[in-house]
């Protein structure tokens, strides 16, 4: 009986050795594999002709922004001639008005050439006018 026991036991523990490497081997598993992704960039290849369009292209969109900007400060300079051109005119307007009633004050008459401007006297007979005008 007693070597159906130790035999028992080896057959016991080898058993068990072997139940230990099975799942020893599938903890493990087989061969591993990993993926490697890299994250690496390298610049990419220019020739020459790709290098000079490129800077023909931003030379072109500086230009555009340039030519951009002086139209809007033309537009500006063109809308401040408007308003100066319109203030101008009102003051001709006004001086014309008064120039109309010293003339109509001093009695002047309005003669007309045939081109439409008036025929002014000769400025010593407007002094002899203005003289008498002040002596009233």
């Amino acid at each position: 009986m007693r070597a159906k026991k130790s035999l028992l036991a080896i057959t016991a523990g080898i058993l068990c050795c072997m139940v230990g490497l099975w799942f020893s081997a599938s903890i493990q598993g087989g061969q591993k594999t990993y993926e490697l992704e890299p994250r690496l960039t390298i610049p990419e290849y220019k020739t020459d002709v790709v290098r000079i369009m490129d800077a023909y292209e931003r030379l072109m969109e500086r230009y555009m922004g340039l030519t951009e900007s002086n139209l809007s400060m033309i537009a500006m300079d063109l809308r401040t001639v408007g308003t100066r051109l319109d203030s101008i005119d009102a003051k001709l307007t006004e001086l014309s008005a008064r120039v109309m009633r010293i003339e109509q004050a001093l009695g002047i008459d309005e003669q007309r050439s045939s081109s439409g401007v008036p025929l002014r006297s000769r400025p010593d007979d407007l002094d002899t006018e203005v003289s008498l005008e002040r002596a009233r």
